[in-house]
């Protein structure tokens, strides 16, 4: 590392008061390394990815998103199909690839670690998608895609109140929506790998189903109270961790997420967890009463996107990523 720009976002997660404080702070960890560091505020999606293209542009051989998923989530835009390494300084609200890389949460902390951490290159996601100008879309993804449930409740989350209250603004939502949202349902043709890792070797089985969430996960421990999202997850695999809800049991939704909460290896009925490498999502077919389908979201790295009809896929080699202790 030899030069770097911390991109950071004035307005995520934790601390904002003392944002400034702590981009300095971790600045200053860089330059005691000798390594040519500065940094700019993000003030919107679009301008973070515009910033780490020009940084880019510039001479910078490492692009550090500072804030939560949804900075690493507009810088990773920007930084895909290049050399230039990603680091992460967690500065947000969940910070999900920030626990699953284990970084520390102290900015001077993360920067240290980011020093001697290994480049390695990932594969990332892809999402293609209807945006709400009714465009079809992409973006590319690290932690994981949701269609569903979990989108809504992006979609129906205040920004306000997301950063007053941080993760306590996420379950207060997701408790209301877990007692009151009607479910509908979706359908998705996905691959199977059959319980391996997805390689061009591994034969898999085309398959379909219909849910009423799917989640497309790619880390192993997201933090908090979920941890275990999507069992069998990996940056360090090539596939998607696909979690099929194949039911609208509220019951079953809760028990899923108490199996991560104390990480066990409950089977859930009705819930189904496979390797794959894409899945293609659509709306059910209309009935003669079409106004009654309710709009399916579609989230990404808890960033809302959009709607179906959606597809997910992997884009191998990708990106560089400082993984510390990997």
């Amino acid at each position: 590392m030899r030069k770097a720009m911390l991109l950071y976002n004035p307005l995520s997660g934790r601390r904002r008061e003392r944002r400034l404080a702590d981009v300095e702070a971790a600045l200053s960890a860089l330059r005691s390394a000798g390594i040519e560091a500065s940094a700019a505020a993000t003030r919107a999606a679009s301008d973070a990815t515009a910033q780490t293209k020009e940084a880019i542009a510039e001479g910078c051989d490492t692009i550090f998103a500072c804030g939560g998923d949804g900075t690493v989530h507009d810088v990773l835009q920007g930084l895909v199909g290049t050399h230039t390494a990603l680091g992460i300084i967690p500065l947000g609200t969940a910070n999900s690839l920030a626990h699953d890389l284990r970084l520390p949460l102290s900015p001077a902390g993360a920067a240290q670690a980011a020093r001697t951490a290994k480049p390695r290159r990932i594969a990332v996601g892809k999402i293609e998608y209807q945006d709400f100008a009714g465009n079809r879309s992409q973006r590319y993804f690290t932690v994981t895609v949701g269609i569903g449930v979990d989108a809504h409740l992006f979609y129906g989350l205040d920004p306000l109140i997301k950063r007053r209250f941080g993760m306590a603004a996420y379950c207060a939502k997701a408790t209301r929506l877990w007692l009151t949202h009607k479910m509908g349902n979706f359908a998705v043709e996905f691959d199977d790998c059959r319980g391996v890792a997805c390689n061009v070797s591994v034969p898999r089985q085309t398959r379909q189903a219909e849910v009423s969430q799917l989640l497309a996960v790619r880390i192993r421990n997201f933090g908090g109270i979920l941890r275990q999202l999507g069992p069998g997850a990996s940056l360090e695999r090539d596939d998607l961790r696909l979690v099929l809800f194949q039911t609208r049991s509220r019951l079953a939704y809760l028990r899923y997420v108490l199996r991560g909460l104390f990480g066990t290896n409950w089977n859930v009925p009705g819930i189904e967890l496979v390797h794959s490498t894409a899945a293609v999502c659509r709306d059910m077919a209309p009935s003669t009463d079409s106004a009654a389908l309710p709009r399916v979201f579609v989230e990404a790295d808890g960033e809302l996107l959009g709607t179906l009809p959606a597809e997910i896929s992997m884009v191998p080699d990708a990106v560089t990523l400082l993984m510390p202790g990997r």
